[in-house]
Formats: structure tokens, C-alpha cells, sequence
């Protein structure tokens, strides 16, 4: 991977832990997901306007049916991973989502995109895997009593399958079809408002509720990740899928850190180690 790349990746992973954490301290759903969208469509509207009358930057043919897919895997990602984070703790959605992802994405850069990884990112893929089982608690989560840590599993694994779909899918917007990475996140954060306002209007009065409670965190949010994400796709458009998405999982190793350390929860040492597991595992990948 590029020196360049990877610098873009560990200041986004970094970004990403953060940004995480503050999803986790709101607690919210469907009203929040809307709040820190429109933030976000509310810092874009003077940044595209610059960017726009500058650069004067042209939409290659099928970008925005790209654009608007994207959108649509990223809202669906947005309410799994918050649902996730009601359910279950921090330190354990968030390696389980992250960890979950590269693994996928890389399967699917082999299977879709014709990239193959060496045997050492095949091994850093079995780690991965390991890891994962034994930060879930193993055999136990199948005991009867676990059927709440069972959910949270399920979020958290689900949110790693569309972290997989839209990296893919992303990888292909900005590299193959050449859409400038600001113009794409943008229009992926537009829609997605779009497909949330007809459902956040009629919750309006959570909405103002969420504002007023956790406007801090919601604007923290609006900030952090789209230029978390932007720094991505800037990796993205230089190098390989199958290296930038497994690298800027160090990210895991952080935020379960934070989880364990600033939020307390249970079982932090063992997820701490399985989040290191998973950690070199996913640089097994970028390695490989």
C-alpha cells in the first residue's frame, strides 16, 4: 500500500473509533441516525458550493444510480449499527461490526474484483475468525441465559456485512467509474436523509427530543465521520480493496479500548485481546 494511503487510513481509523464511541454515549435510533444526517447535509451544502465553483468537477456516466446504492447500504448500515449499540456494549458491537467487515470485503475483492491475497492474508482471514468466536464469549453464547447477547451479535455481524457490501461497492464508484470522492460521500449522505425524512417527520417530536439531549454527541458525529469516510475513499481510489479495508481496522484495537477503559463494560480484558487478535489478523490481510 502507498505511504500516502496508509496515512489517510490510520488518521481515518482513529476518527472512526472516536466517532463510534460518541454513537454509543447517544444511545439513539432512527431520530438520531436523521439528526446526524442533516448535520452532515448542512456542512456539505457550503463545502460543495466551494468545491463546485473551483474545481468545476463532471459526474462520469452512472454515478449517480452508484451514488444513490451507496446511500441505500449506508442508511440500512446506520440503523443496524445503532440498534446494535442499544443492545449490547461498545467494546463488543464495535470489533464484531469492524472485524466482521474487511473479512467480508475481502472474500468479495477475491470473488468479485479478481484480487488475490497470499497465504498470509488467508491466515490473518483464519485469525479473524478465531478471534471474533472468543470475543463473543464462545460456546457461551449459545446458552439459553445469552439470548440478549445473541441480538447484539446478530446487529453487530449484520452491520459488518453492509461495512463489506458498501466498501466493495464503494471501492468501485471512486476507482472505476472515477467519482471525486467529496462529490461521492456527499451524495450518499443526501440520500440517505432523503430515505429517512418521511419517517423521521413523523417522529418529529423524538427528533426535537434528541436534539436538545444529545446534540453534542449528534454533532460530533456529523463532524468526525464524513471526513473519517472521505479520507477512505481517498485511500481507496490509490490502492487496493482488499489492503485499505483490512488496514483501517486498527481502528478495532481502539475502540474496544475505549469501550473497556471510559464506558467500563464487562469482560474487557478478554475483548481487549480478542480485539488485538482481530487487530493482527486484519493486518495479516493488508500485509498479505
Amino acid at each position: 500500500m502507498p505511504p500516502f494511503a496508509l496515512g489517510l487510513v490510520l488518521v481515518a481509523a482513529v476518527l472512526h473509533a472516536t466517532w463510534n464511541l460518541c454513537a454509543k454515549r447517544a444511545g439513539g435510533g432512527l431520530p438520531f441516525v436523521w439528526l446526524v444526517g442533516a448535520l452532515i447535509c448542512a456542512g456539505y451544502v457550503p463545502v460543495l458550493a466551494v468545491y463546485w465553483t473551483r474545481d468545476h468537477p463532471t459526474l462520469p456516466a452512472g454515478a449517480i444510480a452508484w451514488i444513490l446504492g451507496s446511500g441505500v447500504i449506508k442508511t440500512a448500515y446506520a440503523l443496524f449499527l445503532q440498534r446494535g449499540y442499544r443492545t449490547g456494549d461498545f467494546s463488543l458491537i464495535y470489533p464484531l461490526a469492524r472485524g466482521t467487515g474487511p473479512l467480508l470485503s475481502t472474500f468479495g475483492a477475491i470473488a468479485l474484483l479478481g484480487e488475490r491475497p497470499s497465504l498470509l492474508a488467508i491466515a490473518g482471514g483464519s485469525l479473524i475468525i478465531t478471534a471474533i468466536f472468543f470475543l463473543t464469549g464462545g460456546p457461551q453464547l449459545f446458552h439459553r441465559s445469552r439470548a440478549h447477547l445473541r441480538h447484539a451479535v446478530a446487529y453487530g455481524a449484520m452491520s459488518g456485512v453492509l461495512i463489506a457490501t458498501y466498501t466493495l461497492w464503494d471501492r468501485h464508484g471512486v476507482a472505476r467509474l472515477g467519482v471525486p470522492p467529496l462529490l461521492y460521500d456527499a451524495g450518499t449522505a443526501f440520500t440517505q436523509l432523503a430515505l429517512l425524512t418521511p419517517f423521521a417527520f413523523r417522529r418529529r417530536a423524538e427528533v426535537a427530543a434528541e436534539w436538545r439531549d444529545k446534540k453534542r454527541w449528534a454533532l460530533a458525529v456529523a463532524l468526525l465521520s464524513p471526513v473519517a469516510y472521505v479520507l477512505v475513499l481517498t485511500a481507496l481510489a490509490v490502492a487496493p480493496v482488499s489492503y485499505v479495508a483490512p488496514a483501517r481496522e486498527v481502528s478495532i484495537v481502539i475502540g474496544t479500548f475505549l469501550g473497556a477503559k471510559l464506558l467500563k463494560e464487562a469482560d474487557g480484558r478478554r475483548r481487549i485481546w480478542a480485539a488485538v487478535a482481530v487487530a493482527a489478523g486484519v493486518i495479516a490481510l493488508a500485509l498479505g
